[in-house]
């Protein structure tokens, strides 16, 4: 990231700036290698990539896609830009996992590695999650150093956890540099950050080496660097220094080494630079040691303030912690110091509380210390702390006085001199919010104010709220060092009221401060309930001055929703700043500025705000950083590719290389079984006009098991003829290989045929949605049909799309063929057709009755469309079809239609048509309780049909059943038998007493199964059947809350379609 300020330098230290032009934007993108020196806003981590790129032969990234390592190098090496050696820096992107390193550790030692650029450094980028994985080459790099290229590797210290998300870890590169005997160089701050990277490469022509930056904060925070280095100044600064190291005195060992390097070094930039630097008190009593970025700078800065208060409290800042120069780490331990605590990471709050466990830095220390030449009674202790630990000056306050003190007290508050002067602010909103940019921009705006210094920092949390974002930005007129989150802000700006509930965002803000929340549709009576307790009690304590910024009142704001926080932001912090610069267009900012007068509006806090009960508890203050980016909540779609049998060959031959997966189906996400066809019997006469069949089918060996009430998924097939009929007509190869979604997972590809793919995967025989027309206009090239489909496909053309979708049945060929300029590819038309969807239906038998079987009642669906054609239901034909003995993909599903718990509890049961099908499984069941002795309870069904002659369906069994003394009653209603219709509600009216009886005094289970239109008149029956039995035990009862009762107790189950 970076951001050019006003002036700038090309000089190697600090020089008299000369005007420079700035960049657009504050994104770091796209930044020319050559436009980073003097003073520029930029991130630590663009420094080091600048380093790299332009000291390296080779850089071998293993950054994960989010972290951005590379970003900058990436774009270089494109653009060829020359690094010192003349030539374009080559970037290998590699993946971190087992054997990471072995490619860079092969191109090293190659045969056929050009030994004309030995000398030439080789780079690795990488978080450092990747160094466990990249131990192995590492160590092997290690033994034979002496024939090898020069090596540095620039670790960001950051790790993922599950639980934490997103932390600081130093343990693993400290620990690797001691076992395998690697230098490692620190980078204290972003502004060192750049002669951190070149002296790690520079002490890489000794030894292979760590340079160790922090990842998660200083790493990414932007600010400004007085005096970056110039691509020229790097270039002659490595180029002599190197030549000097090469004639540095052999006898010296490494260590006396590295120590004439930093002597170079420093020689050159003009900087005091030492292995170990000590800060603080200068008769010290207690000395803190500490590594890291943010360690380093928070330490001395909290030392040197209670310092400045009389208290002997010091603290070392270990800068090359390999080799590890005891000599000068003694030189700098004051001979006052009584007790040295190291501060030293370890991986986690076990660890920290496991006393058989120490840190890295401690034994480094101990040793030192305690077998020094010169007489010391100095104790060291190790001061453990988890990596997820984010410091603050306040954190190393408390450690010190828990160090220094016998009393037991909690945090210390500790604010560091420097913020005193120095502006802060926080804004809080969701990424995709319009107004996401603000921070950015309006921190762009505060660099160009001079003198400034601004720091912005962002963090992400993408498991809050679908991805919630904070910005940090600071502005002080002397450059500071505050490398934690703002604790005392001047203006907290929150861009989305539902954080309000999930984040302590007013925590972070300084007493008398202001506050501006972003709440559409604004009304002061509903504030209180907008704003949580917690919230409002901390605004009245604090005495903060409370904003409402409402842009409802008019909806064209809602495009400019950015520029109006910025002016917002600005009217109450920065009122003194020009606004021209925010916009290029200043008749949008003249309408904007002018809207702001009634968008914006200051609220009164009540004093009973502070009143909230004690008992609420305030959430998190802090987002759990678990990113660098935004969450990326639009997937891209797969690119789709129709190909030959010659390429499925490859993929089965060359698995690895393709990524191929052969299994059984590992794409499913419901468990699939293939059974076959025992029986298909039409269950109405041929003469009929509807055709409702019976079919069952073998279990055999497929360990299908279902439970009573649940559904068969079925798989079922396109008709054949018409997929070949439109192969032919749309000029497509039924033997050609295409990768289509998964029929039950989309986001699933399979290679298929195009006529398998047609036949089982792709819906193209189904009835298209609205979105299908849109899609499809892209793809037309005559204009008239363009307009037509458009029409279709958006709301002017509701209508005639709800007529070509109801009345005249078209499906996706149909449309296809009315518009043939909308000719997509294949592989187009695979993406904007529905897949294929499995049709349930509920079973109609009980397993523990039928154990290899299951049975199902269907009815074909048909009917006659305007143009004549007959038209048929694709699964209800492609079942009503299949002969004995053919195979079916099938699945089960859970069903609302459970029996009740205890056998005793009466069944009432309504089914009209196939309704039935799953009252045959509960009479079956029962039926087989009270063959085995089983008392059972009543059973009342009531069946609906046309005709009794053609339609009474199953009603031979149902009539066995009744002499069996399993079913209690049978309500039959053929609608079309006599003169007046009776339907199924009449049947139940007319057995009210029995629904009494078995409903409401025993306790029954009432379901009703088949379409919907007889649930009111049904649902009125038991109504009826609640009100008599109320009135007779003279109770007053509510019918309606009774069945929603009822309901809620699982004895009014409704399963419609």
């Amino acid at each position: 990231m970076q951001l050019k300020n006003e002036v700038a330098t090309g000089g190697v230290g600090p020089t008299t700036p000369e005007p420079k032009t700035a960049p657009e934007n504050l994104d770091g993108h796209q930044v020319p290698l050559g436009s980073i020196y003097g003073p520029t806003y930029v991130t630590s981590q663009l420094l080091v990539q600048q380093t790299a790129y332009k000291l390296s032969d080779k850089i071998f990234s293993f950054s994960p896609e989010t972290f951005d390592l590379d970003l900058a190098v990436k774009q270089w090496s494109h653009a060829a830009e020359k690094n010192i050696h003349g030539e374009t820096t080559t970037v290998v992107p590699l993946q971190t996992r087992a054997g990471a390193g072995t490619f860079a550790l092969g191109y090293i030692f190659s045969k056929d590695f050009d030994l004309s650029k030995r000398h030439i450094p080789q780079t690795l980028l990488a978080p450092s999650l990747s160094l466990r994985h990249l131990r192995s080459a590492l160590d092997q790099l290690s033994l034979l150093y002496a024939v090898a290229s020069p090596f540095v590797a620039h670790i960001a210290a950051v790790d993922y956890s599950a639980h934490d998300g997103l932390v600081t870890e130093y343990e693993s590169a400290l620990q690797t540099a001691e076992d395998l005997g690697l230098g490692l160089v620190s980078s204290a701050s972003a502004s060192e950050a750049q002669h951190m990277s070149l002296l790690a490469t520079l002490v890489a022509t000794l030894l292979p080496t760590l340079h160790v930056y922090d990842g998660l904060r200083t790493a990414r925070e932007t600010l400004k660097v007085v005096d970056a280095l110039s691509v020229a100044a790097i270039a002659d600064l490595y180029t002599k220094i190197a030549k000097e190291a090469g004639s540095l005195n052999k006898r010296l060992d490494t260590a006396g080494k590295v120590v004439e390097l930093l002597r170079l070094f420093n020689s050159e930039l003009g900087t005091s630079y030492a292995p170990f630097e000590y800060h603080g008190h200068e008769a010290p009593e207690l000395v803190l040691v500490v590594f890291g970025s943010a360690e380093a700078q928070l330490a001395k800065q909290v030392v040197n303030t209670l310092a400045a208060e009389g208290k002997k409290v010091g603290a070392v800042n270990v800068r090359i912690y390999r080799p590890f120069i005891e000599e000068a780490f003694l030189e700098v331990l004051p001979e006052s110091v009584r007790q040295v605590a190291v501060l030293g990471q370890v991986r986690d709050a076990a660890a920290v509380d496991d006393g058989s466990v120490q840190s890295a830095l401690y034994s480094d220390v101990l040793t030192a210390v305690s077998f020094a030449d010169r007489p010391s009674e100095a104790a060291v202790v190790d001061a453990k702390y988890a990596a997820l630990t984010t410091h603050t000056p306040s954190s190393i306050a408390s450690i010190i006085h828990r160090l220094t003190s016998k009393e037991n007290q909690g945090e210390v508050k500790l604010a560091l001199h420097a913020l005193e002067q120095t502006r802060q602010y926080t804004f809080w909103d969701v990424d995709n919010s319009a107004a996401v940019g603000a921070p950015s921009s309006l921190g762009k705006l505060l660099s160009r104010e001079a003198p400034s210094n601004v720091y912005v920092h962002e963090a992400y949390d993408n498991l809050l709220q679908g991805g919630a974002l904070r910005t940090d930005i600071r502005s002080s007129e002397k450059p500071i060092e505050a490398p934690f989150a703002i604790e005392e802000a001047d203006v907290v700006f929150v861009g989305e009221e539902k954080l309000l509930k999930d984040v302590d965002v007013v925590r972070g803000s300084k007493s008398g401060s202001t506050l501006i929340l972003r709440l559409p549709n604004f009304k002061p009576e509903d504030l209180e309930k907008r704003v949580p307790a917690p919230t409002r009690k901390q605004i009245q304590e604090k005495g903060l001055q409370l904003f409402v910024l409402d842009s409802s009142f008019s909806p064209a704001l809602e495009k400019d929703a950015q520029l109006l926080a910025q002016l917002a932001f600005l009217q109450v912090a920065r009122p003194d700043l020009t606004l021209p610069q925010l916009s290029k267009d200043q008749v949008i900012l003249a309408e904007v500025s002018d809207a702001l007068q009634q968008a914006l509006q200051q609220v009164k806090v009540p004093a009973a705000w502070s009143e909230a009960a004690e008992a609420l508890t305030a959430p998190p203050a802090q987002l759990k950083h678990t990113s660098f980016v935004p969450f990326q909540k639009d997937e891209p779609e797969p690119s789709l590719k129709v190909d030959s049998f010659q390429e499925a060959a490859k993929g089965l031959v060359f698995r690895e290389a393709y990524g191929t997966q052969i299994d059984l189906r590992p794409d499913l996400t419901v468990k699939t079984f293939t059974i076959t066809v025992k029986e298909n019997r039409r269950l109405t006469p041929l003469t009929y006009d509807r055709n409702i069949f019976h079919i069952e089918f073998d279990l055999g060996d497929s360990g299908l098991t279902y439970n009573i009430g649940e559904a068969l998924g079925v798989h079922a097939d396109n008709d054949a003829k018409q997929v070949l009929d439109f192969i032919e007509f749309y000029g497509l190869n039924a033997d050609d290989l295409v990768q289509v979604p998964s029929r039950e997972d989309p986001a699933v590809f399979e290679t298929r045929t195009v006529y398998q793919s047609l036949v089982q995967n792709i819906d193209i025989l189904g009835k298209p949605p609205k979105r299908f027309f849109e899609s499809l206009a892209e793809f037309a090239t005559d204009e008239a049909e363009k307009k037509k489909l458009e029409f279709l496909g958006g709301k002017e053309g509701a209508d005639e799309f709800k007529r070509l979708s109801e009345v005249d049945t078209l499906t996706y060929v149909d449309v296809l063929e009315r518009f043939r300029s909308a000719h997509p590819a294949f592989a187009d038309l695979v993406r904007i057709v529905a897949p294929l969807k499995r049709r349930e239906y509920s079973i109609a038998s009980a397993q523990a009755v039928t154990p290899t079987s299951v049975a199902l009642m269907i009815v074909v669906v048909d009917w006659v469309d305007p143009q004549g054609r007959q038209r048929y239901g694709q699964a209800s034909r492609f079942l009503s079809l299949l002969r004995p003995g053919t195979a079916v993909t099938a699945s089960v599903k859970p069903s609302v239609m459970k029996l009740p718990t205890q056998d005793t509890a009466p069944l009432i049961m309504a089914g009209l048509g196939t309704g039935l099908a799953p009252f045959r499984a509960f009479v079956q069941y029962r039926a087989m309780q009270k063959a085995q002795g089983k008392e059972i309870g009543a059973i009342l069904l009531y069946l609906g049909s046309r005709h009794q002659r053609e339609e009474y369906l199953y009603g031979e069994e149902w009539e066995a059943y009744v002499d069996a003394g399993v079913i209690t009653l049978l309500g039959a209603a053929f609608s079309r038998d006599q003169p007046q219709k009776i339907y199924i509600q009449d049947r139940m009216r007319q057995t009210i007493q029995d629904i009494v009886k078995a409903y409401i005094a025993e306790e029954g289970a009432f379901y009703l199964c088949g379409p919907t239109w007889p649930v009111p008149d049904v649902t009125a029956v038991l109504e009826e059947a609640i009100a008599v039995e109320a009135k007779a035990s003279g109770r007053k009862v509510d019918p309606r809350k009774e069945i929603e009762r009822l309901k809620e107790n699982g004895r009014y189950v409704l399963e419609v379609y």
